[in-house]
């Protein structure tokens, strides 16, 4: 509990205790308005503040206007007929207590968006002549040596180039158990490194890093508001000087034929406390607020209430193969030479070679099993050529490798293979040579997070991939889907998703995930683009509406049921609260509704609506 929220609850028992004990107190006329006058102003006092301001500022029909009308004119009542002051005080003290529960159920949600916030560093320590030296991380250049100590944030992405430890990720994927890093590997800014020193070669500006990155998207998500919360603003506009005309009218139109100004009075200030629209305008931007915050402690940033609204419609999801269901971490299975001419190893060789300068994974893959590839052979006119391979200049030969198109496409009679992967087919001075075999391995979760998802109330899934039938064909019957597309460009997979995209009917909608770095144009178009396991993935942060910080395949219905539950909630808080308003209306206009009446129909819907809020920060499905 933050000092604020102390010293308001404290306020709040104090002018209770006081409201209590002067019911004890025998005393009349102005002594016994002074008296109750202190509570009143102990609790209220803000309240007139905000009133008062709002006037001056032209910005006066606001609940703290009709709280201070309401609480006022009943004071001036109970002057007129030496009656109750306890209701004006009630007034005020219950709307007290509902903002505070309000503000401790928004200090609630700001703490799970705090701790991810803490991912921030506040230095770097750079090596010089004199030792470490610690310096803003902003003045840190790319390719400059850090150093990064026990307990320390790692504060720019790098590489590792001495040392090893084990990293705390927890703020930026949900996962508690540690990652241990070593010498080699790529570690993001936010990360806590555990226990060794590590030295790390940054590899990106403090600006471009991770941490500023998901920084920049949790900032940004609160002014992306959802179509309830649009619709609440404005409700608010209209709803608000609409009830101070009527409560005006109520005050002055009857008691000119029955002359009982006091009743009507009375009434009218009973209208005013009932019509505040405190529930609404809290409980609804809270849900969503503590939607994000429940979510983010998950290891699930969304980028804001809207794409929340959007995520909880989704009944068609749409899944990447490489990376979202498999682990995308290829590895040479077998190479198969076709040419006598070409031993297995010479292969594999000019097959490195080609794929040098490449940063798709499966050139990884090519490298990591032919690691001596930068020898002293001669490679020139390195040419990638989109959806089909590389092509380039071995001492002196044209080598290409690539799919089975690219082959056709340079007259080479390539022959398939019986192994399931990914065939990489090679070609020399336009003679087919053989082709290496790449396979990759479904994460541990695949089969259980498409599961899920029909669990979750997932109508339709897709798969869509660049690879093979076989290979498609292999993955989608592992992991429970039906419906799949293989062998697709870029620009085909597109036109796939385009195809589902115009197959939903009414409300539903469609989200895609991916890994956000070969499928940000499919992410931009999806209703809701989720970039799967996006550690370090700028073109993921960029392009999608929800950001997966880690590769478990599960956070995709965990994130789409965090997104119902809080939607569900809104709706509750939506149709509870108008119902009860409208109702004690209509009982305080026609007199069946007293003062406490009023104060439950404001305050009290307020305390339960905030109250309902409060459970989407508990992710608990």
């Amino acid at each position: 509990m933050s000092t604020k929220q102390k010293k308001n609850l404290a306020r709040i028992l104090i002018a209770a205790i006081m409201s209590v004990a002067l019911n004890f107190v025998e005393c009349s006329g102005i002594t016994r308005f002074i008296f109750y006058l202190v509570p009143y102003l102990v609790v209220g006092y803000d309240i007139l503040l905000k009133a008062f301001h709002g006037i001056k500022n032209l910005r006066a029909l606001d609940e703290g206007l009709l709280m201070t009308i309401a609480t006022l004119g009943a004071m001036a009542l109970a002057v007129y007929e030496d009656g109750d002051y306890t209701e004006a005080v009630a007034v005020m003290l219950f709307y007290q207590i509902g903002e505070w529960f309000q503000s401790y159920a928004v200090g609630k949600s700001r703490k799970n968006i705090s701790e991810l916030m803490d991912i921030r560093p506040d230095y770097a320590n750079v090596e010089t002549e004199n030792g470490l030296e610690q310096v803003d991380p902003d003045e840190v250049e790319v390719g400059t040596i850090i150093v990064v100590q026990p307990g320390e944030k790692i504060p720019i992405d790098g590489v590792i180039i001495e040392g090893n430890s084990a990293l705390n990720t927890v703020a930026l994927t949900g996962e508690s158990l540690p990652r241990e890093v070593s010498e080699g590997a790529e570690v993001i800014s936010g990360s806590i490194n555990l226990n060794g020193v590590l030295k790390i070669r940054t590899t990106k500006e403090f600006g471009e890093s991770t941490a500023s990155k998901i920084l920049e998207l949790v900032e940004d998500a609160s002014s992306r508001k959802s179509k309830s919360e649009n619709f609440i603003t404005k409700f608010a506009r209209i709803y608000t000087p609409a009830v101070v005309i009527c409560a005006g009218a109520l005050a002055i139109i009857p008691p000119i034929f029955s002359g009982d100004w006091s009743t009507w009075i009375y009434r009218a200030l009973i209208f005013l406390v009932i019509s505040c629209p405190c529930a609404l305008v809290i409980s609804i931007p809270l849900s969503f607020f503590a939607g994000i915050g429940g979510a983010s402690r998950e290891g699930i940033l969304i980028k804001g209430s809207n794409f929340l609204e959007t995520l909880s419609k989704v009944k068609t999801v749409v899944l990447d193969k490489t990376g979202t269901l498999t682990q995308g971490n290829f590895e040479v299975d077998a190479v198969h030479s076709k040419n006598l001419n070409f031993s297995e190893k010479e292969l594999l060789h000019l097959a490195a070679h080609v794929e040098r300068y490449s940063t798709h994974p499966i050139a990884n893959s090519l490298r990591k099993a032919y690691p001596n590839e930068r020898d002293d052979c001669s490679v020139e006119g390195v040419e990638e050529i989109a959806g089909r391979g590389i092509r380039a200049k071995i001492n002196g030969q044209i080598v290409c490798v690539g799919n089975e198109k690219f082959m056709d496409e340079i007259g080479a009679k390539w022959k398939a293979c019986r192994k399931v992967g990914t065939i990489i087919h090679v070609a020399v001075d336009g003679e087919y040579a053989g082709h290496v075999v790449i396979s990759d391995s479904l994460k541990p979760h695949a089969k259980e997070a498409v599961a899920e998802l029909n669990c979750a109330g997932v109508e339709n899934i897709f798969m869509l991939t660049g690879d093979s039938e076989k290979i498609a064909s292999k993955v989608a019957a592992e992991v429970g889907i039906k419906n799949y597309r293989s062998e697709l460009l870029p620009a085909d997979k597109v036109t796939e998703f385009e195809k589902i995209l115009s197959a939903q009917k009414g409300d539903s909608k469609v989200a895609f995930v991916g890994d956000g770095i070969n499928d940000a144009p499919v992410l931009s178009r999806a209703d809701v683009g989720i970039a799967m396991g996006a550690l370090g993935s700028d073109a993921a942060i960029e392009a999608a509406d929800v950001v997966l910080m880690d590769d478990d395949p599960l956070k995709i219905s965990k994130a789409i049921k965090i997104s119902r539950k809080c939607l569900a909630i809104v709706k509750q808080n939506i149709f509870f609260a108008i119902g009860i308003k409208f109702l004690c209306l209509i009982l305080g206009a026609v007199g069946l509704a007293n003062m406490w009446a009023a104060i439950f129909a404001d305050v009290g819907v307020m305390i339960l609506a905030v109250l309902n809020a409060i459970r989407t920060l508990a992710y608990s499905l």
